[in-house]
């Protein structure tokens, strides 16, 4: 019992932390105090079945999944037509043209504020977002198309880390970890120029107005923004969140609102 209490403490704190959430932000949600959290991915506490239906709930996997790490799941790139065995419950596919679009994106991020003391990977995940929503609320379109999930900080691409490892194996980024203040930080250096030839004028415009709007905000102020969102607002801890709930959407968030008020 003991090395399965150490085997599933470690799955816990892989999954929490792939969602970056805290131990506090996890213990809040359980409703439980910091050092049980701890405890448990240490394997020195044992879960109980409520709790683990709990946890499994918050970070959005099932308890078979939670107990067995080959079923997380996994972010597959569509870079060709090579068809690779992956024993996964769930299979989040990326198509190459999607793929082909974030990357440029990210690099154009990147190369605009980057180098801003405030944007980490947090915000960058938030920007992220709201260039994903803002754009499917005007155009009825996908953007880059990511798959967000609700945690604790706000709303996180799934495909994100996938993609970004691909990009560093690839030299087209650089991860450096530094700190913000007191706080420590991930952030990206661009190693290449994007190129813009991938994004329409639509496009490209409502990055901008992303970046202008919230580029200057911290990952507390950005993720404490996005919690107003009616998308995030409405969408259960560690679900899905679903881009069709952008037309619900209500001022100061709606685009499409503030377009029609300017006409």
């Amino acid at each position: 019992m003991a090395e399965f209490n150490k085997k599933l403490g470690k799955r816990v704190k892989l999954l929490r932390e792939s969602r970056e959430m805290s131990q506090q932000g996890l213990a809040e949600l359980l409703k439980v105090v910091r050092p049980t959290i701890s405890q448990m991915e240490n394997g020195t506490r044992a879960v109980s079945v409520e709790e683990l239906k709990k946890i499994s709930q918050i970070l959005g996997v099932s308890v078979e999944s939670l107990l067995d790490i080959s079923k997380e799941p996994q972010v597959i790139l569509e870079m060709s037509k090579e068809k690779k065995e992956i024993k996964s419950e769930v299979r989040i596919n990326v198509p190459q043209k999607n793929l082909i679009k974030f990357k440029q994106i990210l690099l154009y991020i990147l190369g605009k504020v980057g180098s801003k003391p405030n944007i980490g990977e947090s915000v960058i995940y938030k920007l992220l977002y709201f260039m994903d929503f803002d754009y499917y609320e005007k155009f009825e379109e996908q953007l880059i198309g990511a798959t967000y999930i609700k945690n604790h900080h706000g709303p996180t691409p799934r495909e994100f880390k996938t993609i970004v490892d691909d990009m560093i194996k690839n030299k087209e980024i650089e991860k450096v970890k530094s700190q913000y203040f007191d706080y420590p930080q991930t952030k990206y250096l661009p190693r290449s120029e994007p190129d813009l030839s991938v994004l329409t004028a639509n496009e490209k415009e409502v990055i901008d107005d992303v970046l202008c709007r919230l580029s200057d905000k911290n990952a507390s102020q950005v993720s404490e923004y996005s919690h107003n969102d009616v998308p995030w607002l409405t969408t259960a801890e560690g679900e899905n969140i679903e881009y069709e709930s952008v037309f619900y959407r209500t001022a100061p968030y709606s685009v499409r609102r503030a377009d029609e008020d300017i006409q």
